[in-house]
């Protein structure tokens, strides 16, 4: 197969950072290549429920439309948004103790990075 590298994380909703449980929200995708920096999620209370009660769904979808932000550049993403492709990524890759938290980075090769971008998002979240 032929295409370019790229990385991503999984997005994940982790309530109780004591408890090490989380669960699949969203996906950030980069790709150096073509310059492709794209977020796709999906926000479930029931299942987000499941996990935890207190999460506030519309939270969760803040702080989600907030990376988006930081994948389009977008001034409601501050000096985030502002900062080039590759920086943005190592923005949103980098771990946090908050309710959202990337999981670890992996790689690929697609072809399409948007393509690739839908494809695990069903893959890791549904």
């Amino acid at each position: 197969m032929s295409g370019q590298a790229y990385q991503y994380v999984a997005l994940r909703c982790v309530p109780r950072v004591d408890r090490e449980e989380f669960l699949n929200v969203g996906v950030v995708l980069y790709c150096h290549a073509t310059d492709f920096l794209g977020a796709a999620w999906r926000v479930d209370p029931a299942r987000i429920g499941a996990l935890d009660a207190l999460v506030d769904p519309d939270q969760l979808r803040t702080a989600l439309a907030f990376v988006d932000a930081v994948c389009t550049g977008s001034e409601d993403a501050g000096s985030a948004g502002a900062a080039p492709v590759s920086q943005r990524f190592g923005f949103l890759k980098a771990p946090r103790s908050t309710v959202l938290q990337p999981g670890p980075v992996h790689g690929g090769i697609t072809a399409d990075p948007v393509d690739q971008l839908d494809r695990l998002l069903v893959q890791l979240v549904g």
